[in-house]
């Protein structure tokens, strides 16, 4: 492995390369080393980084409790790198490259909270099945000015015109132009870091803006979400704004998703399991769609992980608030497209921008996966509006918690550990969250009760 990277890294002259991990809620964390100091830690063994890093809170902090799942002598644990994960990171003026890192105990046992470690737990019973996961994820975000007090409400950006946007503009061409010298350079940045960005369009809110990304395998469109991420982010600060995944950044208009598809297919053939030969949804499908309706509503720490998450999963806000699903509707928590049978799929519309997009995929195909072994059949699709329908989904992160922590076929599947981590790290969280008075209490208490 050294041998073919120390290729690589000499062919492009790289200086330096940062060894990246997600944490808990998606965040990019690791060691910038000299590359010459980065291969005599390939030879040696020597990348190490806390364990843990990967029970950090949003806010940098730590669970009181964390037994259940990290060692109490806060070890290290060994960073090793995947060489197909290697890219060149093209917003430095120093040749640099970046490299995702799976981490294992000096056991050689994998970190079982890493999130990289949980999609390919999840990933590997599909496999044993003779079944791989397809993924195409499509992720929202705004553009927004510059914000440095976070008592002040977001705005949007001034575009080309010398105006911001105030108003919606879904699919504007115009609207989207506006800001076109930032989305060539995202492109060219994407294109440089194997970033297999496809489509993008206006959405709903003012300088709100989609990436779809082109279907394939799970853990590499979850490696390209999660680098996406930083590039976007990256990309805005060169352009004078900000880029945010936040989930509902802006209170009167949509918040941002991160809609998954999601299709099977066999191991072996390549062929689309979700469909019949003569084109009908297969009981596969079925039960996929039935798992995803029973225990997503349980997996919503992993797809609405923030408190900021539930202000997104609103009536009419374009964001939906239950489990039904359809076919090509934009309502319901679960949409079928319209498309060939070889692209049969089903849209899961429920995860928010925010969430870590390794944990949002593993959350996504475990519920369909025990709804294929469980054989759990689907309600029947239905027609008109979701929102006529019940609000079924959690309100808040809390009760999504109690929901999660009372599922234990989903807890098992994702691993106790894991489970067990994100509990803590939710509840804290929550704690710190508490200890915050908001604008509104204060605007509308402070002389009225």
């Amino acid at each position: 492995m050294s041998t073919d990277l120390n290729q690589w890294l000499t062919e492009r002259g790289i200086e330096e390369v940062e060894c990246i991990v997600p944490d808990m809620s998606g965040v990019a964390r690791g060691k910038v080393l000299p590359t010459a100091k980065f291969l005599r830690g390939l030879e040696n063994q020597s990348l190490a980084i806390p364990e843990a890093i990967f029970a950090l809170t949003v806010t940098g902090g730590y669970p009181e409790d964390t037994d259940a799942f990290l060692d109490p002598a806060e070890k290290d644990v060994l960073m090793v790198p995947d060489p197909e994960t290697i890219r060149v990171v093209p917003w430095y003026e120093e040749p640099t490259a970046q490299i995702i890192c799976d981490c294992y105990h000096f056991s050689d046992e994998p970190v079982s909270i890493a999130p990289r470690h949980v999609l390919k737990r999840v990933l590997h019973e599909f496999e044993k099945l003779g079944m791989k996961p397809v993924i195409a994820p499509e992720l929202e975000f705004y553009l927004v000015a510059k914000n440095t007090d976070p008592d002040n409400p977001l705005e949007p950006p001034i575009g080309r015109s010398g105006r911001p946007e105030r108003a919606s503009n879904a699919f504007g061409i115009d609207a989207i132009n506006e800001f076109d010298p930032l989305i060539e350079d995202l492109y060219d940045y994407c294109e440089a870091m194997n970033i297999d960005a496809d489509t993008m369009s206006h959405e709903s809110g003012p300088a709100q803006l989609e990436m779809n990304f082109n279907h394939g395998d799970a853990l590499e469109l979850a490696d390209q979400a999660f680098l996406f991420k930083r590039t976007l982010r990256e990309t805005a600060l060169k352009h004078g704004v900000y880029g945010t995944f936040m989930a509902k950044p802006v209170g009167n208009h949509p918040g941002s998703a991160m809609h998954i598809h999601q299709s099977l297919v066999d191991l072996n053939t390549g062929q689309n399991l979700f469909a019949n030969a003569d084109g009908s949804n297969s009981k596969l499908f079925l039960n996929f769609i039935g798992g995803l309706q029973r225990y997503l509503p349980a997996a919503m720490p992993l797809l609405a992980p923030n408190m900021n998450s539930y202000r997104r999963l609103q009536p009419w806000s374009d964001a939906p608030i239950n489990m039904h699903w359809a076919l090509d509707n934009r309502t319901v928590g679960l949409r079928q497209p319209n498309g060939p049978a070889s692209a049969r799929r089903i849209e899961n519309r429920i995860p928010g921008a925010d969430a870590n997009p390794y944990l949002a995929f593993a959350a996504s195909l475990a519920c369909g996966l025990l709804g294929i072994e469980e054989e759990i059949d689907p309600t029947a699709p239905i027609e008109g509006s979701g929102y006529d329908r019940a609000h079924s989904l959690p309100r808040h992160i809390h009760e999504a918690l109690a929901k999660f922590n009372r599922c234990k076929p989903l807890k098992d599947l994702l691993g106790e550990e894991f489970s067990a981590a994100v509990q803590a790290v939710k509840e804290a969280e929550w704690d710190a969250y508490q200890t915050v008075i908001s604008a509104w209490e204060r605007e509308h208490l402070l002389l009225n009760v």
